[in-house]
């Protein structure tokens, strides 16, 4: 069973972006997906939005997340979400995987 948290940060003049693009540069994005229990820490840009960025951020166990949200990184995070004066909604998933034979179908590998 993963765990997969869509973060959409949301700001003004651009600060989403600002904020996704430092995440990157400052090698944070690189040192978050070499965390023991993480799978998946993508950013993308809405195309109905462009004040809002989607990050998807998928984990092994709530174990591996409680570890991420307890490591420096995470108040090096906060920071810039502070810096970048972004507001957030989160969903949270946990895998199902099994795929109908019903659903099979529409996907095209």
């Amino acid at each position: 069973m993963s765990i997969t948290v869509n973060l959409r940060y949301t700001g003004k003049d651009g600060s989403a972006k600002k904020f996704a693009d430092e995440m990157v540069s400052s090698g944070t994005v690189d040192a978050i997906r070499n965390e023991t229990g993480n799978l998946r820490y993508e950013y993308y840009e809405s195309l109905d939005d462009p004040e809002t960025i989607l990050l998807i951020d998928s984990w092994e166990s709530q174990e591996a997340i409680d570890v991420h949200h307890a490591s420096p990184m995470m108040q090096k995070i906060m920071k810039l979400r502070e810096k970048y004066d972004l507001h957030m909604t989160a969903e949270r998933f946990v895998s199902d995987d099994t795929m109908p034979d019903s659903d099979k179908s529409f996907i095209r590998e």
